[in-house]
């Protein structure tokens, strides 16, 4: 457990929000029982975003007959079965209570969707069990030839609107890094005025090919710190496209990986792959390695240096923007 007496500020705030520091636990399956809740947060962590229900689980438990419940992948009924069994909706909802009642930090509901279905009326449920915010995980692969890029995010538009009609809690929208026009649908959304923030991005599950056996498996499901790289580029590039809160999601493996997206523009960061890793104990060590940093830097408080790196404050704006390799690196290519 640290020892905030002996620390920098680290407070902020995020989806209006205060936090103690910059450090959320994404939705994972540490974030899923009470017990595991309150040791992340006895390690200090800045706020939680519980495991995520899926729309497929919550539509399935809201028709109350598995049996008639139908799909386009044909494993996904057992799987479907399984979950919900072991994660009825009634349970999400006692975790918000209680988690509200046994940690200080504020508890982020998370759901991971695709339409604007049936599901969006549970959101109401949410809010009334004491959630602080909705973090919606919209994952949108485009690889239907038969949908238009216009068709893929409008889906993020007509899930924002009919989850706000039921809401007032913040709004976080996790994104999809597949978008033709990344920045100006960001940019988009956030006219709307019913989103808080963005947080970039969702992690797929990866596949991978086993050449002995000669099927599809999953690649490793722990995130590298070298996926950092692409979140921090987009936190720099969208911080000119968007007023709203920005958390970078994926790869952030220590204090350095948090420190460096704070600087892009960062509001806070979303950790997962590292506290399996590594233990919630990572949560402490995160925190004293950016808080040893600000000291060094003679920063007193998050806001005194967030953005100062991002594209519109850094001398060199074009670095962020720069995808030909050889520009950098001419006498390797």
């Amino acid at each position: 457990m640290h020892n905030e007496d002996t620390m920098s500020d680290l407070s902020t705030t995020y989806l209006g929000l205060p936090l103690h520091n910059p450090l959320l636990v994404g939705s994972c399956g540490l974030t899923n029982s009470l017990a595991s809740i309150k040791e992340l947060a006895r390690h200090g962590a800045g706020g939680i975003v519980l495991k995520s229900l899926f729309e497929e689980q919550i539509e399935a438990e809201y028709a109350h007959n598995l049996a008639h419940y139908h799909s386009d992948h044909p494993a996904s009924l057992d799987y479907i079965r399984h979950y919900t069994r072991d994660n009825a909706l009634d349970e999400y909802l006692h975790l918000i209570a209680d988690a509200k009642k046994a940690v200080s930090v504020p508890i982020i509901a998370s759901i991971n969707c695709i339409s604007n279905k049936g599901w969006i009326s549970f959101a109401r449920a949410i809010e009334s069990q004491g959630a602080d915010a909705l973090e919606l995980n919209i994952s949108l692969l485009p690889s239907n030839p038969d949908r238009s890029a216009q068709e893929n995010e409008n889906i993020y538009f007509d899930i924002l609107e009919k989850v706000r009609l039921q809401v007032s809690i913040p709004i976080a929208l996790k994104m999809s890094r597949y978008s033709s026009t990344l920045a100006n649908l960001v940019a988009r959304l956030s006219w709307t005025g019913k989103v808080d923030g963005f947080v970039l991005f969702n992690r797929y599950y990866r596949p991978d090919i086993d050449i002995d056996s000669m099927t599809v498996k999953a690649a490793d499901i722990f995130s590298s710190s070298l996926e950092s790289i692409e979140t921090l580029r987009w936190i720099a590039l969208l911080s000119r496209a968007t007023d709203r809160d920005l958390v970078a999601s994926t790869g952030i493996h220590d204090s350095e990986g948090v420190i460096k997206q704070l600087l892009a523009g960062a509001r806070a960061v979303e950790v997962v792959s590292t506290l399996y890793q590594n233990g919630p104990q990572q949560i402490t060590r995160m925190l004293e390695g950016l808080s040893q940093w600000m000291a060094a830097h003679s920063y007193e408080c998050i806001d005194a240096f967030r953005g100062i790196l991002s594209y519109q404050k850094t001398e060199n704006p074009a670095a962020y923007e720069r995808i030909q390799f050889m520009k950098q690196y001419g006498g390797i290519v």
